[in-house]
C-alpha cells in the first residue's frame, strides 16, 4: 500500500520539543505501547479523546490524550488508505480531526489543498477545544490551512507560493481567506491563559506526569493583568499615598538596574581597552620580528655575497698560476754529464793515490810470479814504479 508523501521530517521534529518530550515521557503514551494495530488506536481514540487541543485541560499540565495518540500515529506512519478511512470516518468527528491534524504535520504541503479540498464545506459540528465552542469540520479545515498557531504550539509553516495557491483556491469558491479563531488565537498567548499557568512549556520544571499544584498558588506568577481588588478607586485622593511603597520600590529596583547597566559597560569598556591593548603589543611584536628576520636576511645575503666574490678571486689567481706554470716550459736536467763528471773525479782520485802509495796487487804479482802478459799480446803497464814504462 502507498504511503503518504510527507515532508521529508522525522516524526521526531515535526511537534515542538517541548511538547514532543512530555509526550514521549507520559505514562499515558507508555500504555500506548500495547496497541499494536491501526484499529486499536481508532478506538482508542474514539473512547478517550474529548477536545483535540495539545495541552490538557483545566489545571493539568501535561500533554493531551488526542496528541499522544496523533504521536502513536507518527510512529505508524499511514498509509493512504488508512488516511482516507480516518477522514470518512463517521462514528467520532474527533476520528477525523485527528486525521486532519496528521496530514497538517506529516504531508507536503503541496499535497494540502489536494486531501482537504473535499472537506473544506463540510457542517459536521464538534468542539475542537475544551472551553466547548463549536465549529464546523470545514471551518476547522480552513484554520488548519491559514493559522500558523494551533492552541499555543506551531504547525510547520507553509511555502509562500503553495499559501497563495490555497489563498486563491479559496477565494474562487468565495470561502473567507483569514483564519476564524476556532483553532484559538492566531499568536502566542491566548485569553484562556487566565484559566491555566501561563504558558504551558514554560511551567514545565514540575516532573513530568505530576499534578499541577492549584490555579489559586498559580495565579500570582502568571502574566496576565488580574482584575483591580473590589472597592478600589482610581479617582481616590489617597491613591498616591497608597502606591508610593510601590513606586519607591520600583524606583530602586530601575536604580539598582540602571547601575548595573553602567557597571556592565564599564566593564564591556575595559575589555575592549585591555583587547586594544593586546592587540597593540601583538602588532609591535610582529613589526619587531619582522625587522629582524629582514635584518638577518640582509646580513646572511651581504656574506653570501662577500664569501662568493672571496671564491671567485682564489679562483682566479689559481687559474693565473696554472697558465703561467703551463707557459714557462721546465728546465731539462742532464743526468749524464753529472754521471760522467763524477766518473772522471773518482779516476783522478785513484789516480793520485796510486801515484802515491804504488801499486801493492802489482808488486805482489811480481814477487811471485813474475811479469805475465795477457792473451792479447798487449805490453801491460806496471805501475807503482819508479819511472812509467
Amino acid at each position: 500500500m502507498a504511503e503518504i508523501q510527507t515532508n521529508g521530517r522525522s516524526y521526531e521534529s515535526l511537534l515542538e520539543k517541548v511538547l514532543s518530550m512530555n509526550i514521549v515521557s507520559s505514562d499515558y503514551f507508555k500504555e500506548l505501547y500495547g496497541l499494536k494495530t491501526y484499529h486499536e488506536v481508532v478506538d482508542e481514540i474514539y473512547n478517550q479523546v474529548s477536545h483535540v487541543e495539545p495541552w490538557m485541560g483545566g489545571n493539568c499540565r501535561g500533554p493531551s490524550t488526542a496528541y499522544c495518540l496523533l504521536y502513536k500515529f507518527f510512529t505508524m506512519k499511514l498509509t493512504v488508505k488508512q488516511m482516507h478511512g480516518l477522514l470518512k470516518h463517521t462514528d467520532s468527528p474527533y476520528i477525523r480531526a485527528v486525521g486532519f491534524l496528521y496530514l497538517r504535520y506529516v504531508a507536503d504541503a503541496k499535497t494540502l489543498w489536494t486531501w482537504y479540498e473535499p472537506y473544506i464545506k463540510d457542517d459536521e459540528e464538534f468542539a475542537p477545544g475544551s472551553n466547548g465552542r463549536t465549529t464546523t469540520m470545514g471551518v476547522y479545515v480552513r484554520d488548519l490551512l491559514l493559522g500558523l498557531y494551533y492552541f499555543d504550539t506551531l504547525f510547520p509553516r507553509i511555502p509562500v507560493p503553495v499559501m497563495r495557491q490555497i489563498v486563491s483556491n479559496l477565494e474562487k469558491m468565495n470561502l473567507p481567506t483569514k483564519p476564524s479563531g476556532s483553532t484559538g488565537d492566531m499568536s502566542r498567548g491566548s485569553e484562556d491563559t487566565a484559566r491555566r499557568p501561563p504558558s504551558v512549556k514554560a511551567s514545565l520544571s514540575v516532573s513530568f506526569g505530576q499534578r499541577a499544584p492549584h490555579r489559586a498558588s498559580t495565579r500570582g506568577s502568571s502574566p496576565v493583568r488580574r482584575p483591580p481588588p473590589s472597592g478600589y478607586d482610581r479617582n481616590e485622593r489617597d491613591e498616591p499615598q497608597r502606591r508610593s511603597p510601590r513606586r519607591s520600590q520600583s524606583r530602586d529596583y530601575y536604580s539598582d538596574r540602571d547601575s548595573d547597566r553602567q557597571r556592565g559597560e564599564r566593564e564591556r569598556e575595559r575589555e575592549r581597552d585591555r583587547y586594544r591593548e593586546r592587540e597593540r603589543d601583538y602588532g609591535n611584536d610582529r613589526r619587531s620580528r619582522r625587522d629582524y628576520e629582514s635584518s638577518r636576511s640582509r646580513r646572511s645575503d651581504y656574506e653570501d655575497d662577500s664569501r662568493s666574490r672571496h671564491d671567485r678571486r682564489s679562483r682566479s689567481r689559481s687559474r693565473s698560476r696554472s697558465v703561467q706554470m703551463e707557459r714557462e716550459p721546465t728546465p731539462k736536467r742532464d743526468y749524464g754529464n753529472k754521471e760522467k763528471a763524477a766518473a772522471a773525479s773518482v779516476n783522478s782520485n785513484l789516480a793520485k793515490l796510486k801515484d802515491l802509495y804504488g801499486d801493492a796487487s802489482n808488486q805482489k804479482g811480481e814477487e811471485g810470479y813474475g811479469t805475465r802478459r795477457d792473451s792479447s799480446s798487449e805490453e801491460v803497464i806496471k805501475l807503482g814504479g819508479s819511472s812509467w814504462r
